[in-house]
C-alpha cells in the first residue's frame, strides 16, 4: 500500500531515508524501560506486543469487516530465539544499525534470518507452536574483516538445497522440509560457507571457502589497487556503498544428483565474472567459469556512465525452478545490462558450464524486447529477472530514466517486460531467436521519481503469486509493492508497515493445495514477523499508480504529485485513495466497489437483517414479523452457498473462538473448551433452526430452496460429525496415556497418532488455503472449519503416505489404518444418524445427494479402504486377533463406502445425469471389497479348523455361517451377487440359496439371473430347469439369452412351434456366446463354443420335429425351409471336402457360412467344375429375395461355369469331325454349362420359391432392347460377353438349351437342331 500524501516536513535529507524522524522527548525513553528505542506509539502493535496475533485480527470500532479485506494478514511470529536475538541486538546496537538479513525460500517454504553471526532458519508454514527453528555459527572469517559489526545486513547470499527425493510440487500439501543444505555467500567478502545437512543429528561444523587475495584484488577498483596496503585495509573496512569493488549480485544452487549432500552453486559478480562453487561435505572449491566482456561497455546514455563495472549482471536463475533433483543437466538464464543469456550446467564430473544462446532485451528492435534510444530517454537499467516456477515464462524489471523535452524535469519509469519461449526450451548451442514478447511491457509507475544507482539496484523481482499474473517487487529501503494488471490497467498494492515494524527483507509465495493455482503473497519482515497479501485485498486494495517512487520517500514534485491525484480517474467506482499500511486504522475506510460487490449489496442487507432477528430471537424467543422482513429483503432470492440462510449456518457452524489461541502446541487438543465450544456451536445452531420454524422460513426453504436448507442441516450433521470425532479423539488420548510410563508421559506423546496426524494435515490444508487462518495452530482450525469436514476425505485420498508411512512397521500401520479407519465411520454414521433423527426437517430426498456421498468423500474412504485391503493381504505376520480386527474395521468401513456409493447413484438416477461411469465404479469397487472379505473369512475358517485338529465339515459351515453373519446382510443390501453365491455354495445351503433368490429380485432377474447363469456355466443344466420351476419370470428373462436351452423350457411347456422356431434360430446362430453381450463378464470360462455342424443338423432335425408336431397352419412352409436349410448345411461340408487340406479348411470345420460366403468359397475353388456347379445348388437352396438380391453373383456364378470348358477347342473339334446331332448331344453333356441349365431350368429343376427364370431368363428375348453394357437380363447376354462367344457361341447355346430339356424327351424326340 501507498505512504500517506501529505509532506513530510520534518525529513532531513541528511537522515537514513529508512529511519523515522526524530521522535518527540515524551517517546524518549532509556533502554531499561523500553528494550525498543525510539518506538511511536502508535501504527502496528510491535511483535513482542502480548497476544500480537489477537489485536491483529481484531477490528476496530470504527471499522467494518468490509475494509479489512484490503489488509494484509498477519501469519506467524518469529521463533522465540530470533527474538531474543533481536532483542540482544536492539541493546548491543542502540545506535547503530542491528544488521538484520533475511530471505524465504519458495521451494522448501523456508524463512532464514541473519543477526550478528548467526543464522536462524524455520518453516514459515508452521504454526508458532510447533516451529523448529535451526540454529547456525557463521564462521567469523566469513565477514569483512572478520569483524561481524562490519557486515551490513544486506550482505548475504543465500540458497537452500532441498535433499528430500520427492518433489513438493507432486503434492496438494506441502511436506515440510526434512533434510536440506545451506549455500551461504558474502557479498562483498566473496567467502562461501556451506551446511550440507542443517537437519541432521549431530551437525558437523560448515565448511567454507574464502576468496584468495589476488581474487579480491582483481576485484578491486583501480583507485584502490593504486593505494598501499595499508590504505587499501582501510578502505575495506570502512567502504560503505558497492562502489569500487565488484560485488556477488545473485546466488543459485542446485543438488548433484546421485551424491551425498553435494551440491553446485553459482554466483555472477559486477565485473561480469560467473562463479562456480562446488560443494560437498569435505570442502568448497571455486572457479572462474565465465566472464562477459560485453557488460564493460557503457550502455551508452548522456552521462556516459559505464554500468559494467558496477552493477551488471544483475541476477541468476534458473530455467525451471520446478524441475527435480535427479535432472543431470540444468539450465540457467543471466540478466545482463541489455541480455539475456543462457547456460547449461552439468551436473556431473567436471561440472562444465557451456553458453547456448543470447537474447537482446534492449536494443533497436522494439519487437525482441525494449526499445532504446527513443526520445527523451537517457538510460535503462533491468534491475531484476525472475522465471515462473514452471519456466514457462520470464520476466524482467526495467527502470528507464526520462527527461521531458517540453518541461525539462526528469522522471524515472518503471515497467516489467515478459518473455517466452518461441518453439520450447532450446537445450543446444544456438544463434536463432530463442524468445518473444509474451505480452506488450506492463509500465508500473509512469512517471516516478529519479533514485540513485545503489537504489535502483537493490530492487527485486518476484513473480508467481494471487492474483495470477502479479508480481513483487522489494525496494531496499525496506517496502514491497504488488503490481497486478486488472481491467486493462495496472494496479499496485504497497505493503509499508510503520517503522517500528522494520524493513521487508524477502517475498515468497505461500503453496497452494489447488492443482496449477499459486497461493498468495507471503512478506518477511524485519521485527513484525510474516505477513500474508491476501488475493482479495491486491484486488480491491489496488490503486492506479498515484505515488511517484516505489520507495518510502514522498514525490520530489509535491505540487504535481497533487495535481496527479486530483485528475487521476477509475474505472466504475474506484474512489481515489491512499492504500497505506500506516491508515490502517484512520476513518477513511471508502474502498473500490466493483460490479460483484454492488450485485451482492442486497445480499448483505439480508444477511445482516438475519443476523439481528436471529440476535432477538435469541434474547426474547421471539420471531415476530421476522417472515415478512426477510422476504422483503430477497434472502429467499439466492440458492444454495449464496442463500443468505445457508451462509448464516456456515458462520455458526465454522465460528473462529478467539481464546482459542495457544502457544502450548498439541495441548490444545487436551483442553475442554474445544469440546464446550463444538456443544456451544451445535446449540446454537439448533437455536437457529428452531429460528427457521418459528418465523416460517423453514416452510419457505423447503419449497422454494431445497439445496440451501438441505446446505444448512449438512451443517447439523458436519457438527455432529467433529462433535464424536472429537470424542474420539479424547478417548484415543487416554487410551495411549494409560499405555505409557509416566516418564513418556508427554501431551505430544499422548494425542500423537493417525487420527493426530490427519487433523494437522486437514488443518494445514486450511491454512494455507486461508491466509486468514495462518497464525492459527492446525487442530484449532480444524476444530473450527466445521463446514469443510470433508477434507478429512481429501486429505486421506491424496495424502494418505503422510499418515501411514510404509517405513512404519507393519503392526503399527495396522493400528493406524484401524485409527482412520474408525475416525471415518464415526464422522458418516454420524451424519447418518443425524439426518435419521431431525428427518422431518428435511426437504424431500429427491434429487439431492448428501454431503457424505460426494465423490471426495467416497474417493478419501476408498483410497483408505484399499489400503487396508493390502495390509490384510500381507498380514501373515500379524496374529489371528490383529489380523481379525483388521478384518472387523474393513467390514464397517466397507459398509459405510458402499452406502454412499449408493446413495451417490440414486441421486444421480433421480437427476437424469449419466451414471453408467459412477456405476460401473461402485459395483468394481463393490465387488473388490466383499469379495476380498469374504476371502479373508475362509481363511479364518480354515485357521480356526486347523487349530482344532479335529472338526468336520458341519462344524466349519457352522463357523462359516457365524463368521459371515454380517457379510451377508451387506452383500444382500449392494447387491453382490458373487458373494451371496459363494456364501451359498460354501454352506451347501439351498434354503438360503432359495430365500436369496426370493428376496432379491429385481427388473432384470436380480439374484436369480446370476444363479441361472452360474448353473448354466457349470453345466448343471437340469438343476437350473427345475429351479427355474419356482422362479418362472426370471427363468424366462435367462432364457431369452440362452437359446439353447429355451427350446427345452418350450417343449416342456408343450409350445412346440417357438421351440421349433428356437431351434432353428439356434442352429443358424452365428454368434461365439449363448450370453447376452449386456451381461458382466466376458473371460473364457463365460463364453460358449460354437455349435459343430453335427450339433447344427441336429438342431434343424429337431426344429423340424417341432414345427410337425406343431399342426400351425404354416408348419408345412415351415419344414420346407428346414429341410432347404439342412441342404444348404449339406452342401458347406461337401464343399469344404472339396477344398485342399490347409488351415483355411481347418477354421471352416466349425464355422456356419452364409449362403453368399459359400458361393463365393465355390468360386476361387481350385476343383473349378464340382465347385462351380455347387454354387448353383447354393442359390437354389437359399430363397428368392436372395437370388433377386445377388443377382449379379448369379452372372457371376454362370461366367465362371463357362470358363470351366474351352468352347473354342470343342467348336474346332465339332467343325473338324463333323459332329453330328446325337454326338454333339454326348459331348455336350459333360460341359458344365449344359449341367448347370439343367440344375437350374430343367423340367426336374428342385428350388426353394420362385425358380431362377424369375431372376435371369434363360435366352435372350428377340423384342428385348440391345444390351446395356454391365447390365445382363439372361443367361444368354451373360455367355454373349464371353472370349469365345464369336467363335462357338452356338454351340454354348445348344449347351444351355439341351441342358433345360429332360434326358429322356431329348433321346425319345431326337436332337434339337444347332441355330
Amino acid at each position: 500500500m501507498f505512504s500517506p500524501g501529505t509532506k513530510r516536513s520534518n525529513v532531513n535529507p541528511r537522515r537514513d531515508p529508512g529511519s523515522p524522524a526524530t521522535p518527540l522527548v515524551e517517546n524518549r525513553r532509556s533502554v531499561s524501560d523500553n528494550p525498543v528505542p525510539n518506538r511511536p506509539s502508535t501504527g502496528t502493535p510491535a511483535p513482542w506486543a502480548p497476544r500480537l496475533s489477537v489485536l491483529a485480527r481484531v477490528l476496530p470500532a470504527n471499522q467494518s469487516e468490509k475494509g479489512d479485506e484490503i489488509k494484509p494478514v498477519y501469519v506467524g511470529e518469529f521463533p522465540q530465539v530470533v527474538r531474543d536475538e533481536q532483542a540482544s541486538m536492539v541493546q548491543k546496537h542502540v545506535h547503530g544499525d542491528t544488521y538484520v538479513s533475511g530471505g524465504m525460500e519458495r521451494g522448501t517454504s523456508l524463512a532464514w534470518i541473519i543477526c550478528g553471526n548467526r543464522l536462524f532458519v524455520w518453516s514459515y508454514l508452521s504454526p508458532a507452536a510447533s516451529i523448529n527453528c535451526i540454529v547456525l555459527e557463521i564462521p567469523a572469517k566469513v565477514f569483512e574483516g572478520g569483524d561481524v559489526g562490519r557486515s551490513g545486513g544486506n550482505c548475504w547470499l543465500l540458497c537452500v538445497v532441498n535433499w528430500d527425493s520427492t518433489s513438493t510440487r507432486t503434492k496438494k500439501v506441502v511436506k515440510h522440509c526434512s533434510s536440506a543444505g545451506i549455500v551461504l555467500c558474502n557479498k562483498k567478502t566473496r567467502a562461501a560457507v556451506y551446511w550440507p545437512d542443517i537437519y541432521a543429528e549431530g551437525r558437523t561444523a560448515p565448511v567454507v571457502s574464502v576468496a584468495s587475495s589476488d581474487e579480491l584484488e582483481a576485484n578491486s577498483s583501480p583507485i584502490d589497487r593504486k593505494t598501499t596496503p595499508k590504505r587499501q585495509q582501510l578502505n575495506m573496512r570502512h567502504r560503505s556503498s558497492l562502489t569500487g569493488f565488484c560485488t556477488f549480485n545473485s546466488l543459485i544452487a542446485s543438488a548433484v544428483p546421485d551424491s551425498q549432500n553435494m551440491c553446485v552453486a553459482l554466483a555472477c559478480s559486477s565485473d561480469g565474472e560467473l562463479w562456480q562453487f562446488h560443494c560437498s561435505p569435505s570442502g568448497v572449491s571455486r572457479k572462474k567459469v565465465y566472464r562477459d566482456n560485453q557488460t564493460l561497455s557503457s550502455q551508452g546514455g548522456d552521462n556516459g556512465q559505464n554500468l559494467g563495472s558496477k552493477g551488471y549482471p544483475r541476477s541468476l536463475t534458473w530455467c525451471v525452478p520446478s524441475l527435480p533433483m535427479q535432472e543431470s543437466n540444468r539450465l540457467f538464464v543471466l540478466l545482463t545490462d541489455h541480455h539475456i543469456q543462457c547456460f547449461n550446467v552439468e551436473l556431473c564430473d567436471e561440472f562444465v558450464v557451456s553458453k547456448l544462446w543470447s537474447h537482446e532485451i534492449i536494443g533497436s528492435d522494439g519487437d525482441l524486447g525494449i526499445k532504446k534510444d527513443l526520445a527523451g530517454q537517457k538510460q535503462i537499467w533491468p534491475l531484476d529477472m525472475q522465471v515462473d516456477y514452471h519456466g514457462k515464462v520470464t520476466t524482467i524489471l526495467v527502470a528507464t530514466f526520462c527527461v521531458d523535452r517540453g518541461s525539462g524535469s526528469s522522471y524515472t519509469q518503471y515497467s516489467l517486460l515478459t518473455m517466452q519461449y518461441k518453439s520450447g526450451m532450446s537445450v543446444e548451442p544456438t544463434h536463432e531467436r530463442v524468445l518473444e514478447k509474451k505480452a506488450p511491457v506492463q509500465v508500473i509507475i509512469p512517471k516516478a521519481r529519479v533514485e540513485n544507482e545503489d537504489f535502483l539496484f537493490s530492487m527485486r523481482l518476484r513473480v508467481g503469486g494471487k492474483p495470477s499474473g502479479s508480481a513483487i517487487i522489494l525496494s531496499g529501503d525496506g517496502t514491497a509493492t504488488v503490481s497486478h494488471y486488472f481491467r486493462n490497467s495496472t494496479r499496485l498494492y504497497k505493503f509499508d508497515l510503520p517503522y517500528d515494524a522494520g524493513k521487508v527483507l524477502d517475498a515468497s509465495i505461500l503453496p497452494s493445495t489447488d492443482d496449477g493455482e499459486e497461493g498468495a503473497w507471503v512478506v518477511l519482515t524485519e521485527k513484525a514477523g510474516i505477513w500474508a497479501i491476501p488475493e482479495k485485498a491486491v484486488i480491491l486494495g489496488g490503486v492506479e499508480p498515484p505515488e511517484r517512487s516505489l520507495s518510502r520517500k514522498g514525490s520530489s514534485n509535491e505540487g504535481s504529485a497533487q495535481e496527479e491525484r486530483k485528475n487521476l480517474t477509475f474505472a466504475g467506482n474506484f474512489a481515489p485513495r491512499r492504500a497505506s499500511s500506516e491508515a490502517w486504522d484512520a476513518g477513511d475506510r471508502q474502498r473500490a466497489m466493483t460490479v460483484s460487490a454492488r450485485q451482492t449489496a442486497q445480499d448483505e442487507e439480508s444477511e445482516t437483517l438475519l443476523s439481528q432477528l436471529f440476535h432477538d430471537y435469541l434474547l426474547s424467543g421471539q420471531v415476530g414479523a421476522s417472515f415478512e422482513k426477510l422476504k422483503n429483503s430477497g434472502a429467499f432470492d439466492r440458492d444454495r452457498e449464496t442463500n443468505v440462510f445457508a451462509r448464516m449456518s456456515r458462520s455458526i457452524v465454522d465460528t473462529l473462538a478467539k481464546h482459542w489461541t495457544t502457544t502450548r502446541g498439541a495441548e490444545i487438543l487436551a483442553m475442554a473448551v474445544v469440546s464446550s465450544q463444538l456443544m456451544d456451536k451445535q446449540q446454537k445452531h439448533t437455536k437457529f433452526l428452531q429460528f427457521l420454524a418459528l418465523s416460517k422460513s423453514h416452510e419457505e426453504l423447503c419449497s422454494r430452496q431445497r439445496n440451501s436448507l438441505q446446505i444448512i442441516l449438512e451443517h447439523g450433521e458436519k457438527l455432529a460429525g467433529m462433535i464424536q470425532l472429537r470424542e474420539l479423539q479424547n478417548i484415543i488420548s487416554q487410551n495411549r496415556s494409560s499405555g505409557l510410563n509416566s516418564s513418556h508421559s508427554s501431551p505430544e506423546n499422548q494425542i500423537s497418532g493417525a487420527l493426530w496426524d490427519l487433523i494437522q494435515l486437514v488443518g494445514e490444508r486450511a491454512r494455507q488455503n486461508t491466509v486468514l487462518l495462518m497464525d492459527r495452530d492446525n487442530a484449532e482450525v480444524f476444530y473450527s472449519k466445521v463446514s469443510d469436514l470433508e477434507q478429512v476425505f481429501s486429505c486421506l485420498d491424496k495424502q494418505l503416505e503422510y499418515v501411514i508411512n510404509a517405513e512404519q512397521p507393519f503392526g503399527i500401520q495396522v493400528q493406524r489404518a484401524c485409527e482412520l479407519s474408525n475416525a471415518c465411520v464415526t464422522i458418516v454414521r454420524t451424519a447418518m444418524q443425524y439426518r435419521s433423527e431431525h428427518h422431518l426437517w428435511y426437504p424431500p430426498p429427491e434429487r439431492l445427494t448428501p454431503w457424505y456421498c460426494l465423490a471426495v468423500v467416497r474417493n478419501g474412504m476408498w483410497h483408505l479402504a484399499s489400503f487396508m485391503l493390502q495390509l490384510l493381504k500381507e498380514a501373515s505376520q500379524l496374529d489371528v486377533s490383529a489380523k481379525s480386527d483388521l478384518y472387523t474395521h474393513l467390514e464397517v468401513l466397507a459398509e459405510v463406502l458402499l452406502e454412499a456409493y449408493a446413495g451417490a447413484v440414486t441421486a444421480k438416477i433421480e437427476l437424469g445425469d449419466e451414471h453408467k461411469g459412477l456405476l460401473d465404479e461402485y459395483w468394481n469397487r463393490r465387488d473388490a471389497l466383499l469379495d476380498s472379505l469374504y476371502q479373508q473369512i475362509k481363511e479364518f475358517v480354515e485357521v480356526g479348523h486347523q487349530n482344532l485338529n479335529e472338526g468336520t465339515d458341519d462344524l466349519n459351515e457352522e463357523i462359516l455361517a457365524k463368521l459371515s453373519s454380517c457379510l451377508l446382510p451387506m452383500a444382500k443390501r449392494h447387491e453382490c451377487y458373487s458373494t451371496l453365491w459363494k456364501i451359498c455354495c460354501d454352506l451347501n445351503d439351498s434354503g438360503l440359496l432359495r430365500n436369496l433368490m426370493h428376496d432379491s429380485r429385481g427388473p432384470n432377474g436380480g439374484f436369480s439371473y446370476f444363479v441361472f447363469k452360474q448353473l448354466y456355466l457349470r453345466r448343471q443344466l437340469s438343476k437350473l430347469l427345475r429351479l427355474g420351476e419356482e422362479f418362472p419370470e426370471e427363468l424366462s428373462i435367462f432364457l431369452k439369452y440362452h437359446q439353447d436351452l429355451l427350446w427345452l423350457h418350450e417343449v416342456f411347456l408343450h409350445q412346440f412351434s417357438s421351440a421349433s422356431e428356437t431351434l432353428h434360430e439356434l442352429a443358424l446362430s452365428q454368434k461365439e456366446s449363448s450370453i447376452s453381450e449386456a451381461e458382466e463378464g466376458t473371460g473364457p470360462e463365460n463364453l460358449t463354443m460354437l455349435p459343430k455342424l453335427a450339433d447344427r443338423k441336429r438342431f434343424l432335425n429337431l426344429s423340424k420335429i417341432a414345427a410337425i408336431a406343431g399342426k400351425d397352419v404354416d408348419s408345412e412352409t415351415k419344414v420346407k425351409r428346414i429341410e432347404a436349410d439342412l441342404r444348404i448345411l449339406k452342401l458347406q461340408e461337401e464343399i469344404i471336402n472339396l477344398l485342399p487340406d490347409d488351415e483355411t479348411k481347418q477354421s471352416l470345420d466349425t464355422k456356419l457360412l452364409h449362403p453368399e460366403d459359400l458361393i463365393k468359397l465355390c468360386l476361387e475353388g481350385e476343383k473349378g467344375a464340382e465347385l462351380s456347379l455347387r454354387a448353383f445348388d447354393v442359390f437354389a437352396w437359399t430363397s428368392s429375395s436372395f437370388r433377386k438380391t445377388r443377382a449379379n453373383l448369379l452372372e457371376e456364378c454362370w461366367r465362371n461355369a463357362a470358363d470351366q470348358d474351352d468352347w473354342s477347342k470343342l467348336y474346332q473339334a465339332s467343325v473338324s469331325e463333323g459332329w453330328s446331332d446325337e454326338e454333339t448331344l454326348q459331348n455336350l453333356k459333360d460341359t458344365v454349362l449344359f449341367q448347370a441349365s439343367n440344375r437350374c431350368y430343367g423340367p426336374e429343376a428342385e428350388t426353394f420359391g420362385e425358380g431362377f427364370d424369375k431372376v435371369l431368363s434363360l435366352r435372350q428375348e428377340i423384342a428385348e432392347p440391345p444390351i446395356i453394357k454391365d447390365s445382363v437380363s439372361s443367361v444368354e447376354a451373360v455367355l454373349m460377353q464371353h472370349k469365345d462367344y464369336s467363335e462357338a457361341g452356338k454351340l454354348m447355346l445348344t449347351a444351355i438349351m439341351l441342358g433345360s430339356l429332360q434326358d429322356d424327351n431329348i433321346e425319345q424326340e431326337g436332337p434339337v437342331p444347332m441355330e
